[in-house]
């Protein structure tokens, strides 16, 4: 037996590089401290929202996370801009949210996104609930912008975390398997 192979650095690395979970926990972490950061620089805008969108874009399954990331990207900004323009049509009550849900459902499913649905939902309503606080159209386009800037922002995070991860697991040579093995 390799002794280098059984460190309990190595096996230590294995199982931070190969474990959804760990990694999944390392991209959160970057996307609540990049979101928080720009809370704090950028106080008179709506950064929260580009938080949240930052942590609904992420995805802990390692297989889809790259597919899932963009998939919950573009529900995240169909919500927003269908609940912009609802909001653009008509101030929110019942009946303009219920249209709202409608065509949020139909986009999704016209974009073969039905199981993100319940994403661009999500933001539909916390456009709307906003929305009727703020009650401008200005804060509308404000909300879009910063879901759109925490989405793009989301993804980025998953495509690096993938590049930087397989290289290590390559480099490594834990890219056989998930249990920092070589097989």
């Amino acid at each position: 037996m390799d002794t280098k192979s059984d460190s309990p650095l190595r096996k230590l690395t294995g199982i931070l590089i190969t474990s959804n979970v760990c990694i999944y926990t390392v991209k959160c972490l970057i996307g609540f401290s990049v979101g928080y950061f720009l809370i704090r620089e950028i106080p008179n805008h709506e950064m929260n929202w580009t938080l949240l969108s930052i942590l609904l874009v992420l995805s802990p399954d390692d297989v889809d996370a790259k597919r899932l990331a963009i998939e919950r990207m573009k529900a995240n900004l169909i919500g927003s801009a269908v609940g912009l323009l609802c909001y653009v049509i008509y101030k929110p009550n019942l009946y303009i949210i219920l249209v709202g849900v409608v065509i949020t459902i139909a986009t999704c499913y016209f974009f073969k996104l039905m199981n993100v649905t319940r994403t661009a939902l999500a933001t539909l309503i916390i456009v709307f609930i906003y929305e009727q606080k703020s009650a401008t159209w200005h804060s509308a386009i404000e909300r879009l912008l910063c879901v759109a800037g925490g989405c793009l922002i989301g993804v980025a995070i998953t495509l690096l975390t993938a590049i930087v991860v397989n290289y290590l697991r390559k480099k490594l040579h834990f890219d056989n398997n998930i249990n920092g093995t070589r097989v």
